[in-house]
Formats: C-alpha cells, sequence, structure tokens
C-alpha cells in the first residue's frame, strides 16, 4: 500500500482492436474477451491490495490523453497497445512521458508473427514485456509489476523510472 488512506493503483490501457478479444481471430488470440482479461487483471491485483483502472480505446489520442490524465493516480502501468506498438511515436512517447513502471503485453507471441510485429515501438519505455501466452498474460503482467513495485519501493520515482 502507498498509504493507510489510498490504495495502490495500477492502470490496464488497451489498444485498438482489443475490444473484439474472443471475436477477432480466436486462432491468434483465442476465445477469451477483453472483459475475461480485464477480470483477471483486477482479481490479481485486488488480492494484492491494490486497485485496477482499465481503460480500452481504438483511438491513439485517447489512450495518450488517459495516460497524461491518471499518471499521477497510478503506481504502474500495463499495456497492450495492439497494433500501436508497431507504429506510435505519441503512444512511445506518451508511456515515457507518464513516468510510470511499465509493463507491455501481448496476448499472442509477436515474434510468431507477420515480420512487422517483431518490432515495437514501445517496449524501449518498458520494463518489461509479456508475449504470447493468451489473456493468462493479463494475470502474469500484473503480477509481475506488483513484484517490480515491491522491490523497488524504497526508490524515489525517479530513480524508479525505467
Amino acid at each position: 500500500m502507498t498509504s493507510p488512506e489510498r490504495p495502490r493503483v495500477i492502470l490496464l490501457v488497451n489498444g485498438p482492436n482489443l475490444n473484439l478479444l474472443g471475436e477477432r481471430n480466436p486462432r491468434v488470440y483465442g476465445r477469451a474477451t477483453l472483459l475475461e482479461a480485464e477480470a483477471l487483471a483486477a482479481e490479481r491485483a485486488n488480492a494484492r491490495g491494490t486497485a485496477l483502472l482499465a481503460f480500452q480505446s481504438n483511438h491513439e489520442g485517447a489512450l495518450i490523453d488517459f495516460l497524461q490524465q491518471h499518471r499521477r493516480l497510478a503506481s504502474g502501468l500495463v499495456i497492450n497497445p495492439g497494433g500501436l506498438t508497431h507504429t506510435s511515436v505519441a503512444l512511445r512517447d506518451a508511456i515515457e512521458a507518464c513516468g510510470l513502471p511499465t509493463v507491455e503485453l501481448h496476448v499472442s507471441n509477436t515474434h510468431r508473427r507477420e515480420p512487422f510485429r517483431h518490432e515495437s515501438l514501445t517496449a524501449g519505455v518498458c520494463i518489461g514485456h509479456i508475449a504470447g501466452f493468451g489473456v493468462d498474460g493479463y494475470g502474469i503482467a500484473v503480477d509481475l509489476l506488483l513484484d517490480w513495485l515491491e522491490r523497488h519501493a524504497e526508490l524515489a520515482p525517479e530513480e524508479a523510472r525505467p
């Protein structure tokens, strides 16, 4: 806990097309929905005394606005940028500017897919990268982020930055 009055909060941000989890290309992404992925992440966070604030948008600017508006509320960020992973310098810059320890997450193993998916513009400003575990990756990402936050709790925020 960051203080007795306010529980620790982590942000869960999902980018374009992730609202279609469970429907879009189930051979690649599986049949679980985004709501199920968010519920798994929230369950893992809540079990460790942490609140989870989830957000999804198909619009790059809305994702950036959310990060900027909530950066001071949160202790960390789990983000699945979707296709913006490979194209968005603006989202990369927003992740870096928010200053939160961040775990990048992908449902599929992007390195087993088309070559253009092998490069992540956002991973370089994250503390870690998880890919290929389906929606289970959401719970894994939350657990690993919370472990990281506990190990780095004694650091000043600027020292804990990725």
